[in-house]
């Protein structure tokens, strides 16, 4: 009896990312807007009824969305460890999940208002996003590793602005030499943050 119920629960689970997978790409696509549960639902090869079994409700699903977005976001990165090289291989995430990077852009600028409806979540993402680079800033500061006279929230601000500009570009033109342009910033950061050698 158990193992049906593990089976049962394994092919739900299988659905559900199934869901997630089909509303990442169709949402990169066409915005929140322009795209229906039932598209959803037909991209996923099942029902709107099988689909509403899943999730209740279409802001349930967009929230998923952005969790599985969260989740992945949050299993790549090292948030006690160095942020230049964190940062020099972030774009390994945008050729190895586009539809991840898509669908976020497109959130993003589709939820600028205040009333919009993944506003107020993904203003705490990004300024989650802010807080964290300028913690290890600040950190790097603290062990001598980074010059004192750098304004950590300012230079924190600076980057995710850089980084949210490269999703755009890239998704805009995906000939665009990626990696080159992240080891050119990131040796930017270095001789901005590092102190200057005397000798």
């Amino acid at each position: 009896m158990q193992r049906a119920y593990d089976t049962l629960l394994a092919k739900g689970e299988d659905r559900r990312e199934l869901i997630l997978s089909a509303a990442q790409r169709l949402l990169a696509r066409n915005g929140w807007r322009s795209t229906s549960l039932a598209q959803i639902a037909r991209a996923a090869g099942i029902t709107p009824a099988g689909l509403l079994h899943h999730f209740q409700s279409k802001d349930q699903l967009l929230h998923a969305v952005l969790d599985a977005r969260d989740a992945d976001d949050d299993a790549r990165a090292d948030r006690s460890g160095d942020p230049i090289e964190q940062i020099r291989g972030l774009y390994l995430r945008f050729e190895k999940s586009p539809d991840l990077v898509g669908m976020f852009a497109v959130l993003l600028i589709e939820n600028l208002e205040p009333d919009a409806p993944l506003h107020d979540r993904l203003l705490v993402r990004h300024r989650a996003a802010i807080d964290t680079i300028e913690a290890g800033i600040r950190r790097g500061q603290h062990a001598g590793r980074y010059r004192m006279d750098v304004n950590p929230a300012v230079k924190a601000v600076e980057i995710v602005a850089f980084l949210n500009g490269m999703e755009t570009s890239w998704l805009l033109d995906r000939s665009l030499p990626i990696a080159e342009i992240f080891e050119d910033f990131t040796q930017s950061l270095e001789q901005q943050l590092m102190p200057t050698s005397t000798t």
